[in-house]
């Protein structure tokens, strides 16, 4: 069983639909206690990096406790940077804090009229797949992947991945049993399942 983190930051059914065609048996807990049911959980999550304080005490507990079992944890676009000690876009506001680090806003918000750049950073772009990593198996670098997101992770010694948009950014993370990726996989085509393939496999 699979859980998907409901915090009301983003529309889940597309990420059920797409977990439903690998053939995912998902569940939406209600409460913290329920995901010591789950084999492995999904943090996914659109819009501003406040939402996540809907993640505090309890869940963040819980979820902790499922990484020191040794059960793997999946963050998509928001639930990425989740994954990290906090945001510039909601100072207050603490992230799990698995991986070390803040995230910052894409090219400090500035907009390249010579290059047309725009922020947010909307549609698709590839990926630079820099080490290996089970969450990246039968994904070649280069790939073209579905983003919309303002914010970035910093390149750090979990990047598996990264894009350029004016700058590079961390696109995929892994460290041990924790992984994320800040495109949307449930929108990018076969490579998007093949990367919540590899998270099931993961998930045992």
């Amino acid at each position: 069983m699979i859980a998907l983190i409901d915090y009301g930051a983003g529309n889940l059914t597309s990420v059920k639909k797409a977990l439903a065609a690998i053939g995912a048996d998902v569940f939406v807990p209600a409460r913290p206690n329920e995901l010591e049911a789950a084999r492995g959980i999904i943090v996914p999550g659109v819009g501003n990096f406040g939402a996540t304080r809907a993640l505090e005490a309890g869940w963040t507990n819980a979820i902790r406790e499922h990484v020191d079992l040794g059960r793997p944890v999946l963050g998509i676009c928001l639930g990425m940077q989740w994954l990290f000690e906090g945001s510039d876009e909601a100072p207050n506001v603490s992230g799990l804090g698995i991986l070390a680090g803040r995230c910052y806003r894409l090219n400090n918000g500035k907009i390249d009229n010579q290059t047309r750049l725009k922020i947010p950073h909307v549609g698709w772009n590839n990926i630079d797949i820099v080490r290996t990593a089970p969450i990246v198996r039968g994904v070649a670098s280069g790939e073209q992947v579905y983003f919309t997101h303002s914010y970035v992770a910093p390149i750090t010694a979990e990047t598996i991945a990264n894009t350029e948009h004016g700058e590079k950014f961390a696109s995929i993370v892994q460290r041990e049993n924790v992984a994320g990726v800040q495109f949307h996989p449930e929108k990018s085509g076969e490579i998007g399942l093949r990367v919540l393939r590899n998270f099931m496999e993961l998930a045992g």
